[in-house]
């Protein structure tokens, strides 16, 4: 036995006979399961809070001037209606939390957290204490964020990109501290990202178990690698900066487009379609990201030369991300699927993904994009993108790793409950934006009915208000299935979904540490399912070759 792992043994043995105080186990934790867990819990909690927001949002544009329900003690002084101010305020919040507090801490945070140690072998980050600092900076962001609401003046009003010099003349959005409080806020939020990626790249880069090779990573680590990798590279500008967002919405949909790669395999039964591919494609969308942030200015009166090179690179990065949509319909094709509540949540992913891809299209060609700039065309592609995309992907991934971080199985019937009503009420929400965009309607007004070009559309703001009240009411069964099946969920088996990947052989839920004396062995690729060598459909990571002469992966 070598010193290493002589050390690793006699960690894991004494880890057996000492019990750590409440604070140390569930507060200020230095396991990665747990500290998922707490970003897990935080960006659920800010979810309520940003949908709140949205629908606040939803009522002034759908019956503008009119009381909003349950505003009335907050709102004394207007009997529950909405200023404009207050209005600007709201989706700025609801936009500023969803992106920042609640897609981050979810997908990067929680689930960077918890599937990147178990999916390459790992006992823990390679900087515990570090990790556990990552979680409580980011929650104080949070904190600080939250009271911003409370100083004079409101919060901060200028949009969720904060662009100067809207964000930075006191007298154009009427807001000071809230302002401040926001910057101030995004600041250290920013601090704890930086934090968290440089934990994930190092855990990946020399941390996998024996026999885990870069290209036998499951495609999920892969996206959280490429995420973390660049966090480190932006928010180091973005954090002195604040008021940039150069990276554009890349950043949150890659470690969606891992999960969506790590399920469809699964409940399809067939090896995801072109690995090398799927990776490849993410280190493009990286790559291009940085490039594309320019057709958000095509109206700010750049040169039109520079305008070309913006309207070329944001066509490519369409390149990489077709790719990745024919391999998960390869992935698709002729396999036996299974649509469990994980699946449903991927494909849904999956299509909104489309959708929002496809109106990306448009704005890259600028005379298009001159058009419908600052129009309702533009929320909804961010919202088929961002919701779409990153929420579904979250809540797919919420369903899938939920027996193996808990040690439960959630309930299908209220799965089900929840996915439906989710899916037909954000499509309501948000496809009906695309009309009222192409109709003229700009974002970020508040009250449509002033303008006599938009009234004869002031129906769709009613259907599409409508919707957002019925998609806020269908995450009432989510709710109540986490925390239902979270103390009496039916016990989990090792592998419920009858996995590869190595998570799948530690116990549910894993301990500290998450295996014995010895760590687990790579011998394959992480998609092999429906294979040749094995009489189940699939064969694990740790399954050792069956014979000398088999091929290696």
């Amino acid at each position: 036995m070598s010193a290493t792992s002589a050390a690793a043994h006699a960690h894991v043995e004494h880890a057996g006979h000492h019990e750590l105080g409440f604070v140390r186990t569930y507060i200020f934790s230095t396991d990665h399961k747990m500290i998922s867990r707490q970003f897990l819990f935080l960006g659920l909690f800010m979810m309520i809070l940003g949908g709140l927001l949205a629908l606040v949002v939803r009522w002034q544009l759908a019956w503008p001037e009119t009381p909003v329900p349950g505003l009335g003690g907050l709102l004394k002084e207007t009997g529950g209606v909405l200023e404009p101010g207050q209005y600007n305020m709201a989706f700025t919040m609801h936009a500023t939390i969803m992106v920042f507090f609640v897609i981050m801490p979810i997908l990067a945070g929680s689930f960077g957290n918890f599937c990147i140690p178990l999916m390459i072998g790992a006992r823990d980050m390679a900087c515990p204490v570090l990790n556990m600092l990552s979680f409580w900076v980011t929650a104080s962001a949070g904190l600080i964020m939250l009271v911003g609401f409370f100083v004079p003046g409101g919060h901060a009003a200028a949009g969720w990109t904060s662009y100067a010099p809207l964000a930075s003349v006191v007298e154009y959005s009427g807001v000071n501290w809230g302002q401040n409080i926001w910057c101030i806020s995004l600041f250290i939020m920013g601090i704890g990202s930086m934090m968290g990626s440089i934990n994930y790249i190092t855990t990946i880069i020399n941390m996998r178990a024996p026999g885990m090779k870069l290209f036998r990573m499951p495609l999920v680590v892969w996206s959280l690698f490429i995420t973390a990798i660049l966090l480190l590279l932006a928010l180091p500008v973005l954090t002195s900066g604040v008021a940039m967002l150069l990276f554009d919405r890349w950043l949150v949909i890659l470690p969606a487009m891992g999960i969506a790669s790590e399920i469809l395999p699964v409940f399809a039964r067939k090896p995801i379609f072109g690995y090398h591919a799927m990776a490849f494609s993410m280190i493009g969308i990286a790559f291009l990201s940085w490039i594309v942030y320019g057709h958000h200015m095509f109206v700010s009166g750049m040169n039109p030369a520079l305008g070309m090179a913006f309207t070329v690179t944001t066509m490519i990065i369409a390149v990489p991300s077709a790719i990745k949509t024919f391999n998960w319909l390869g992935t698709l094709w002729g396999g036996r699927i299974q649509f469990t509540v994980p699946m449903l949540n991927a494909l849904a992913f999956v299509s909104m993904f489309v959708i929002g891809g496809l109106s990306g299209i448009f704005m890259a060609s600028t005379p298009v994009d001159i058009f419908i700039q600052d129009t309702y065309f533009i929320v909804a592609h961010i919202h088929y993108v961002v919701f779409g995309g990153s929420i579904f992907g979250a809540f797919a991934a919420i369903y899938f790793w939920f027996p193996k971080m808990f040690g439960r199985m959630t309930n299908v019937a209220l799965g089900h409950l929840h996915f439906w009503p989710t899916f037909v009420f954000f499509n309501l929400t948000f496809f009906p934006m695309h009309i009222i965009g192409v109709g003229g309607q700009m974002r970020r007004i508040y009250n449509p009915m002033q303008y006599e070009f938009l009234q004869h559309q002031q129906h769709w703001n009613v259907v599409i208000t409508i919707g957002a009240l019925g998609l806020g009411i269908s995450q009432i069964p989510f709710v109540i299935n986490f925390f239902w099946s979270l103390f009496a969920g039916k016990k989990a088996p090792l592998n419920p979904w009858n996995s590869t990947t190595l998570e799948w052989t530690a116990p549910s839920p894993p301990p500290h540490l998450n295996w014995g004396p010895t760590l687990p062995t790579v011998y394959r690729g992480p998609y092999e399912y429906s294979s040749p060598e094995s009489k189940e459909d699939f064969l694990p990571q740790t399954a050792p070759p069956v014979h000398a002469g088999a091929r290696r992966h």
